[in-house]
């Protein structure tokens, strides 16, 4: 069944579904993983989504609503600390009685190591990190039921969100700084942003040093040093399958009256993803090995499940701008490599896209890894997934 038809029952079951007076608290990071964890929860109850959808999931603030639902969870489900690792310590501190789900420890989780450079070559793709990932299929979903808490990850940081006015004083020992609510005296740590976790100085501009060089030597607690793992991992219809049985496991372990609504949710869920990769490729088949350039490198799970040709990244991170001679390096490749399609993201500044265009004739299009501007639920994921691949299908 095609999951164009598929998606609109799915979003009026999400609304219509009766949520149980007496269903488990569930908090989850972000809204891809938010989408799947709704999609096990039907008929049940509805997880708290931590990370707005047009928060970068890398520094945050919470606000008091969200602090909260850390604070009351029975389940907190994040993806890990290689994406979110100042929710570390807020776990520790909030949720420290809640079962924790580590999507990433998931077993058989395909994980990629982050890659070095602006340019990338054809022979990076299949690579996988040290850790490797087990070969499985659709089929094997449902052996990976059993996973242990993991336990908490050290290094964390803030960055500025001006977005978000209204944050709590958790008790938790940060320091926000940059918000106009923002308690004086308050200990903490300061204003990462502020240093240089991200920031980095024009003398590796003057010097022409990419900032490659800067993420090897420095630790961002986001770590996009090339050998980190790449935290992007929903971006793979096969990791979210996986993880689709593990969230079942860890509901089924909370709230065991309901074990059995979790699992067939979790296999119904499955199916679904398997008919969207089959849309998706077929989508995509236009595109047919034609090479792009990203904005960051983010979409190395979804290049490594749907054969894209992705030859370059603009910049290291979504929090690092490209110096002058990583541009260079990008405007060089879209002529060498005949590239026709350079990809934006809505997060940040389209003039970066304007400057690497210059000159060419490549076409440019939007591509959204968070799902920013979709309603959270058990639908936008494959809302998220055909997005993309139809910005893709239709630049250049």
């Amino acid at each position: 069944m095609s999951m164009t038809r598929l998606a609109a029952p799915l979003a009026l079951a999400c609304l219509a579904s009766p949520v149980l007076a007496d269903s488990p608290s569930v908090a989850v990071d972000i809204a891809p993983a938010h989408a799947l964890v709704a999609r096990v929860m039907e008929g049940v109850g509805r997880p708290d989504l931590v990370i707005p959808s047009g928060a970068s999931p890398h520094g945050y603030n919470l606000r008091p609503s969200e602090a909260r639902a850390l604070q009351e969870a029975d389940l907190v489900v994040w993806t890990g600390p290689a994406l979110t690792p100042w929710l570390s310590e807020a776990l520790g501190t909030l949720a420290g009685d809640a079962r924790r789900l580590e999507l990433f420890e998931v077993a058989g989780t395909l994980r990629l190591e982050t890659r070095s450079g602006a340019l990338f070559e054809a022979h990076e793709h299949g690579e996988h990190g040290e850790e490797g990932h087990e070969e499985h299929g659709h089929d094997d979903h449902d052996a990976h039921d059993a996973h242990d808490d993991h336990s908490d990850h050290d290094g964390h940081e803030h960055e500025e969100h001006a977005d978000h006015e209204d944050h709590a004083d958790h008790g938790d020992g940060h320091d926000h700084e940059g918000h106009d609510d923002h308690a004086e005296g308050e200990a903490g740590h300061e204003d990462h942003a502020a240093q240089d976790d991200h920031g980095h100085d024009d003398h590796a501009e003057a010097e022409g040093h990419d900032h490659d060089a800067h993420a090897e030597a420095e630790d961002h607690g986001h770590d996009h040093a090339p050998g980190s793992l790449d935290p992007h991992g929903w971006l793979a219809p096969e990791n979210a399958a996986l993880w689709l049985g593990a969230i079942a496991e860890a509901l089924a372990e909370v709230d065991p009256e309901n074990a059995e609504i979790y699992r067939a949710n979790a296999e119904a869920g499955q199916s679904e993803l398997a008919a969207l990769e089959t849309e998706i490729a077929e989508i995509l088949a236009s595109r047919d090995g034609a090479p792009v350039i990203v904005f960051h490198d983010a979409y190395q799970y979804f290049e490594e499940s749907f054969g894209l040709n992705v030859v370059g990244a603009i910049s290291i991170s979504d929090a690092t701008p490209p110096s002058p001679a990583r541009i260079a390096e990008i405007q060089a490749r879209i002529t060498e490599a005949d590239v026709t399609c350079v990809l934006s993201e809505p997060q940040f500044n389209p003039g970066i896209v304007s400057t690497v265009l210059e000159g060419t004739e490549a076409g440019t299009a939007v591509l959204d890894p968070l799902g920013a501007h979709l309603d959270a639920g058990a639908a936008l994921y494959p809302a998220l997934l055909r997005d993309m691949a139809r910005s893709l299908a239709d630049c250049g």
